[in-house]
C-alpha cells in the first residue's frame, strides 16, 4: 500500500476576502466624489460652449437687425433680469439634446450689447453650482461660490 500526502488545497480564506472588499471599498469611496466634480465640471465645460455659440448667434441677429434689442422677441432694452431667447435666435437650455442641465437667459440687453447666462436648472445635477456668464466685451464669469453675484476673483471660467 502507498502512502498518500496529504494534498495542500489553493484558495482564499475568508479574512482575505475581506480584506480585499475593504480595500475596494476604500477605493471607490476615494474615487466616487472626485468622480461626480469631473462631471460637474464637462457639464459646466458644456454650457460654456453654448454661451459662446449663444454670443455667436447674438452677433448674427446685431448684423441682421442692427440692433441686440429683439433678441428676446421683447421690443426693449432689459437690465438685471433674466429672459428667454426668442425663437429662432438660440436654444434656451444647455444641452441642446439630452437631459438639460443649464438654463440659457439674456441678462442685460441694450441696443448695442448684451449679457448672456447659463445658470443651473433647479433640481438637477448642477444645481447649487453657480451660474456662467459672457458679455458682448468677452468679459467671462462663474459664480463658483453661488452668491447670485460675480466677485472679482471669480471673473474667470477656470476651476
Amino acid at each position: 500500500m502507498k502512502y498518500r500526502q496529504p494534498t495542500r488545497q489553493s484558495g482564499f480564506t475568508l479574512i482575505e476576502l475581506m480584506i480585499v472588499v475593504a480595500i475596494i471599498g476604500i477605493i471607490a469611496a476615494i474615487a466616487y466624489p472626485s468622480y461626480l466634480d469631473q462631471v460637474k465640471s464637462t457639464r459646466r465645460g458644456d454650457a460654456q460652449g453654448a454661451l459662446a455659440s449663444f454670443a455667436n448667434a447674438m452677433e448674427r441677429y446685431y448684423t441682421q437687425n442692427n440692433t441686440y434689442i429683439g433678441a428676446d422677441g421683447g421690443n426693449s432694452a432689459i437690465t438685471n433680469t433674466l429672459t428667454t431667447p426668442a425663437a429662432g435666435v438660440f436654444a434656451d437650455q444647455s444641452p441642446a439634446d439630452g437631459t438639460p442641465f443649464y438654463n440659457l437667459r439674456i441678462y442685460n440687453l441694450t441696443a448695442n450689447s448684451f449679457v448672456l447666462r447659463a445658470v443651473p436648472i433647479a433640481g438637477s445635477a448642477q444645481a447649487g453650482d453657480g451660474f456662467i456668464q459672457l458679455s458682448s466685451t468677452g468679459q467671462r464669469g462663474w459664480d463658483a461660490d453661488d452668491s447670485g453675484s460675480l466677485s472679482a476673483s471669480e471673473n474667470t471660467w477656470s476651476k
